[in-house]
């Protein structure tokens, strides 16, 4: 049995999906929520209630697991997340009972740049966890990642909706090029679930990402030219656009932004170019050719409908 947590997310939702259609049996981590979760649909799955910091119900999830893919974030929750109690509070309690559960192994994804001493928060505390893992005793594989992308991610749908929403221009962090390596989030998921399986892996930390490395201000070109959607591209100084940042999240807490975003561009988030094919023998695709989710949709409507319901849960 393998428990994925975060598995209502984008990737975990996709993590999901692969493993069941691999064969292997997944229970997946809901949160108590008076709101329907959303999971995969049509995809034959345990799932068990428990908050990750919640001892208790936690030991009852893991009954009969051998492996945790752990995924559990709270960037997108934007600077009111607690991200201590979210990621290092709830790993140092995923890591007691999966120790007195024998569990065998934990796959962490983390971000390419984590580092205990960074500067930037969520990075620090992915760093952070990435040092509870890797002392925890447990057989562990760890996978630094570049960004996400995919149908309902973080990353291009969010900047879509961004792009619709801000009139005449948009903001990029100082000359806009800073490197992002971004990967599709089937060629990530595979590389996680191939993981198990490779030896090179094993108590091992893997920084992986696509076949190329593009500015950010590439990457919005490639989602303008996508979504049809055209703003003339201004830099602004990294520090100014953070304070700004800041301001907008805590003013207006329903737009589609997060000041971890701003950190993200902050500097380079790249790592070797074959990365993938030559730990896991898969040829990545390129972020142009699988942007066909972006296309076709009114994207100004549906940032106005997220920040609508994002105002009847506030």
């Amino acid at each position: 049995m393998i428990l994925v947590t975060g598995g209502t997310g984008f990737i975990g939702q996709a993590l999901i999906r692969h493993l069941v259609e691999d064969g292997r049996s997944v229970r997946t981590l809901l949160r108590p929520s008076p709101s329907s979760p959303d999971l995969p649909k049509r995809v034959p799955m345990e799932v068990a209630i428990s908050n990750i910091a919640d001892e208790r119900s936690l030991r009852a999830a893991v009954v009969g697991v051998e492996t945790v893919y752990h995924l559990v974030g709270g960037e997108w929750q934007g600077v009111g997340a607690d991200l201590a109690q979210i990621e290092i509070e709830g790993t140092k309690t995923l890591i007691n009972v999966a120790r007195d559960a024998g569990i065998k192994r934990i796959v962490y994804l983390s971000h390419i740049g984590a580092d205990r001493a960074s500067a930037f928060p969520v990075f620090k505390v992915k760093g952070i966890v990435e040092e509870f893992i890797r002392k925890s005793g447990i057989d562990y594989t760890i996978i630094q990642s570049g960004s996400a992308y995919g149908q309902k991610d973080h990353f291009t749908t969010a900047l879509a909706k961004l792009l619709a929403v801000y009139p005449f221009f948009f903001l990029l962090p100082g000359k806009g090029d800073t490197l992002l390596q971004p990967i599709w989030v089937e060629d990530l998921v595979t590389c996680l679930i191939w993981a198990l399986d490779l030896e090179e892996a094993l108590n091992q930390t893997l920084r992986i990402g696509g076949p190329e490395f593009l500015s950010i201000r590439t990457v919005v070109e490639e989602i303008m030219k996508a979504t049809g959607i055209k703003r003339r591209l201004i830099g602004l100084q990294p520090s100014y656009m953070r304070i700004a940042g800041v301001f907008l999240e805590y003013l207006f807490p329903f737009l589609p932004l997060s000041v971890y975003w701003i950190d993200y561009l902050a500097a380079n988030r790249t790592c070797e170019i074959d990365s993938v094919p030559r730990l896991f023998g898969l040829l990545p695709v390129r972020l142009s050719r699988h942007l066909g989710h972006l296309r076709g949709h009114n994207w100004r409507r549906l940032a106005l409908q997220d920040i609508r319901r994002k105002r009847k849960r506030g």
